[in-house]
């Protein structure tokens, strides 16, 4: 490498390098460039660099709130080219989010045409859409004239851009900001701008003030889409001291009676950045997949307000149970992730409390008003020069006339003559007596400004009028330079007059302004309980009809089990029963799975149904051992092809997923074969050699999952069926012509659990089933 830098043909701008450094180092540069100029606000103006220039291309362009509208392609053809050297889509993209109501709480822009809905719709192409400012980025704008803040060159070098604007209010805090850099991120919820200057006001008054302090002026975001805040208060408090946390905002809704006991619930505000549209197909779709049995319907009848109408397929259930489960299930309820990461003085970032972005903004203030007064005060000695000058030409008015008629050099002749005497001048008042005036560099003549401000006097101001005006605004001035100095040389001052300056922006942005009350309100979230279905779904009488192939459906009303139905081709029924839609159905697979179906959620019985494997993940290589109804309290034989097998309790096994629970296990060519309920206090057991063998019921283990325990031995073949029986009674079959047969002489059949068991009576079916 050494050989390469002293090579004398190498271009000396090349300069080699490790691989590693020169990506690091470059990807470092981008990673700070991203991180200053894209994705962080600046904490004093709350500001990004695109919308900074953006607001300043419209001041430049003229756009005042009072003045007409400019077409937005102009504005971001300007801010492109003058300020931005970015896509004019992203300027564009920009500027109409500072527009939207629904998306900022203070808009900075005054749109006119087209520029999106809160549907998710995008804003119409710029050539159609105008533009200005609103008084609000008037007010971010305030004092650029007055030095208030440094400027910068542009890009290319030919104008100037202001580094941040004097900001008149807390905008950060007031609009909000979200980015994602590299390496961090920031999401800063908007809040009420009155809210937040009693809390700067406050701040000033006690420096030292606590966050949990400035939370009682400050009790947490103000969303412009309003909706209710159901975080708990110490969350909240927790999350502006750290500047990270989560804040629940959950949609603003009441109850419609309609009458006869019948209702509706119409949501009136929805969460901050959720797209109603896709909120409504959302809500839809828990309606189609039935997840929220209860809801029957949804209407979106929106016009300039929101209003989404949510009608309940029972009016027996109570709304706050049904917007409960909307809450859990859709974005009714979502969770704002707070993340206050700024440059806190503009090159800095930092995760801030509540405490450091106020206090950062107000020290940001202070700046701006000593700029300002320093700036004034440059002004008021450049005409107090000029003042002082032209009182000289009114008391000796007739040498000035002379000189500028007659001297070949006027200027350089003001400059030389000597003016220091006190000069004496008749009034209709009385004698008037001026002071000394400022002498220039000899302390006798005129300064440069002053001789050429004689100069360009008009005739019309030589009136006496004139002159008594001059010394009135002299006099002025000089108060109020006095004034100035005095502010500069104390804080205490500066602090008040900061505090009178925000008192009134809240005067003028308050609650009086058009949108300034607060939107946002805060109520307690209650506990969504697990509600029954039951509860949720209107009880009615259906017939489950399953065939061999595994088509599902649920026919209306309890029908008798033996008509006849039509099945598709090849197919034939196989289960058929009696239900209600408040049922839940259990499906036992020969993989060991149980699964779960709301019988409300079974398709009708007009047409021949659906595949049960599609509504649970039931595999194409396992078949359905048997389909059942759910009774809580009631325990199930489960056993295998092998031969084990063990009790379950019927709760265990229901499943909450499309997945369901595993509870028998199987492997290789092992399969589940029997799932009956427990009835009595015996077991008969009946394998494919026809031998049958009955135990007690209390030689088998009560399980959740597992393999199980043998049940019957056998040298070739393996178990047909199992059943449960109560011994006294005796044991059960249909013969093969049909008629049921019970056999209570069993002392044949008996013996312990996992022999080999004694051939099956004369009779028994010959397809070895109990049933």
């Amino acid at each position: 490498m050494d050989d390469m830098t002293d090579d004398p043909n190498m271009n000396p701008r090349d300069v080699a390098e490790p691989l590693r450094r020169a990506i690091g180092d470059r990807y470092l540069t981008y990673a700070l460039s991203t991180i200053m100029h894209r994705a962080l606000p600046d904490a004093r103006d709350g500001l990004k660099p695109v919308h900074r220039r953006i607001l300043y291309a419209m001041r430049r362009l003229r756009l005042s709130p009072t003045g007409g509208f400019l077409k937005s392609a102009k504005i971001s053809g300007d801010t492109m080219g003058d300020f931005h050297p970015h896509g004019d889509a992203a300027i564009y993209d920009a500027m109409a989010r500072l527009a939207q109501d629904f998306t900022i709480r203070y808009p900075l822009v005054d749109g006119q045409g087209n520029f999106g809905n809160i549907d998710g719709d995008n804003p119409a192409a710029s050539r159609y859409t105008e533009a200005r400012m609103t008084i609000m980025a008037e007010a971010l704008l305030s004092g650029l004239d007055e030095d208030a803040v440094d400027f910068r060159d542009n890009y290319d070098g030919r104008l100037q851009e202001p580094v941040v604007l004097p900001a008149s209010y807390p905008n950060l805090l007031a609009n909000g900001s979200s980015g994602i850099a590299v390496g961090m991120a920031t999401n800063i919820p908007p809040h009420n701008i009155g809210e937040l200057i009693d809390a700067c006001l406050h701040l000033i008054k006690a420096p030292d003030a606590r966050d949990d302090t400035l939370l009682q002026y400050v009790p947490g975001p103000d969303f412009p889409t309003g909706g209710a805040i159901v975080e708990p208060a110490e969350n909240i408090a927790q999350a502006y001291r750290t500047g990270r946390g989560a804040i629940r905002l959950r949609a603003k809704y009441h109850v419609e009676d309609l009458g006869r006991g019948q209702w509706q619930i119409v949501v009136t505000e929805i969460p901050y950045q959720v797209q109603k549209s896709k909120l409504v197909e959302r809500l839809a779709e828990l309606i189609q997949t039935k997840k929220v049995p209860i809801l029957a319907d949804i209407r979106d009848e929106s016009a300039e307000d929101i209003r989404m109408v949510l009608e309940p397929r029972s009016k027996n259930v109570d709304p706050d149970i049904l917007m409960g489960m909307l809450f859990r299930n859709s974005d009714l309820e979502i969770r704002f992730s707070l993340n206050m990461n700024v440059l806190i003085d503009g090159v800095t970032p930092k995760v801030c409390s509540l405490k450091e972005v106020l206090r950062a903004f107000l020290d940001f203030r202070r700046d701006v008003l000593v700029r300002r007064s320093r700036h004034r005060m440059e002004k008021i000695d450049h005409r107090l020069e000029v003042l002082e000058g032209l009182i000289v030409a009114y008391l000796n008015l007739d040498r000035v006339i002379d000189i500028i008629r007659y001297d070949d050099d006027p200027k350089a002749a003001l400059m030389r003559e000597d003016w220091g005497r006190t000069h004496v001048r008749a009034t209709d008042e009385g004698d008037y007596v001026s002071p000394p005036p400022v002498a220039g560099d000899d302390e006798l003549g005129l300064t440069e400004v002053q001789a050429e401000a004689i100069l360009n006097m008009r005739l019309r101001s030589l009136r006496k009028l004139e002159e008594m005006e001059l010394v009135a605004e002299r006099d002025k001035l000089m108060e109020e330079r006095a004034g100035l100095e005095d502010l500069l040389e104390s804080g205490d001052l500066q602090w008040k007059r900061i505090a009178e300056e925000l008192r009134e922006v809240r005067k003028t942005f308050g609650k009086d302004y058009a949108g300034g009350a607060r939107r946002t309100t805060f109520a307690e979230a209650g506990e969504v309980e697990e509600v029954p279905l039951e509860a949720m779904i209107e009880r009615e009488p259906i017939t489950v009809v399953c065939s061999q192939m595994g088509w599902i459906r649920a026919m209306t009303g309890h029908i008798a089990l033996d008509r006849e139905l039509k099945f598709k081709d090849g197919d034939s029924p196989r289960f058929i029963f009696h239900a209600e839609t408040t049922d839940r159905l259990l499906v036992f697979g020969s993989n060991g799975r149980f699964y779960t179906l709301s019988a409300a959620a079974l398709p009708g019985g007009r047409g021949m149904g659906e595949p049960l494997r599609l509504m649970v993940d039931l595999p194409n290589e396992a078949g359905i051992v048997d389909l059942f109804i759910h009774k809580p309290g009631r325990k199930l034989l489960v056993a295998s092809s092998a031969g084990d097998g063990f009790v379950v309790p019927e709760e265990e096994v229901v499943a909450q997923t499309r997945a369901g629970k595993q509870v028998l296990n199987v492997r290789g060519d092992v399969k589940a074969q029997v799932c009956k309920p427990v009835t009595g206090d015996a077991v008969a057991v009946v394998g494919e050699n026809r031998k049958v063998l009955v135990f007690g019921l209390d030689e088998l283990p009560e399980m959740g999952r597992g393999k199980g325990v043998r049940l019957q031995k056998y040298k070739d073949g393996g178990l047909s069926d199992a059943t449960t029986f109560a011994l006294a009674e005796g044991l059960s079959w249909r013969d093969p012509a049909g008629r049921t047969r019970t056999e209570t002489a069993l002392d044949e059949w008996r013996g312990k659990r996992a022999s080999a068991g004694r051939m099956a009576p004369r009779g028994f079916p010959r397809d070895n089933r109990f049933t």
